[in-house]
């Protein structure tokens, strides 16, 4: 079974950046933070694991914090805005290199933006429900409707 266009892409991509959270500067933690295949994720556990993932053209925002701390043994949290249902603040605390690692996605969002020609409308009003639009003739509007734009029949 041969693969589509998409898929041959993303595995190109490969596994770009991992890390885990840090304690001061020890990486003595449950949580790992990785990127590949153009997605985001975030593990976190030992007994019961939980692994989320976010697709990387979702995010809308990134910003740093780093506290007196963090700067000491050189790590920072970053904080990233997406549109994504199930985690719409996603933190990637305690990591070394904070500002490489903002850069690099800030970098890899636009350009899977750009390859994928993500618009906006595929980015903004679509964290409403869509049973709660409604059509020219009165019926809610199906998720195609929202992704294609409403017929014009």
């Amino acid at each position: 079974m041969g693969e589509t266009k998409y898929e041959g892409e993303q595995k190109k991509m490969g596994l770009l950046w991992k890390d885990r959270k840090h304690w001061m500067w020890f990486p003595f933690s449950f949580t790992k933070y990785r990127i590949e295949n153009g997605r985001l994720y975030v593990e976190e556990g030992l007994l019961r694991s939980k692994e989320n993932e976010c697709l990387l053209y979702r995010i809308t925002d990134i910003s740093l914090e780093r506290t007196l701390a963090q700067k000491i043994f050189g790590t920072g949290t970053i904080c990233l805005t997406t549109r994504d249902i199930s985690d719409k603040v996603i933190y990637l605390k305690n990591i070394v290199n904070p500002k490489a690692v903002k850069e690099m996605i800030s970098d890899l969002v636009e350009q899977i933006r750009s390859q994928y020609r993500v618009a906006g409308r595929e980015m903004y009003g679509m964290g409403q429900d869509a049973s709660l639009r409604m059509d020219d003739s009165g019926e809610g509007m199906e998720y195609e409707d929202l992704v294609d734009g409403p017929d014009d029949n």
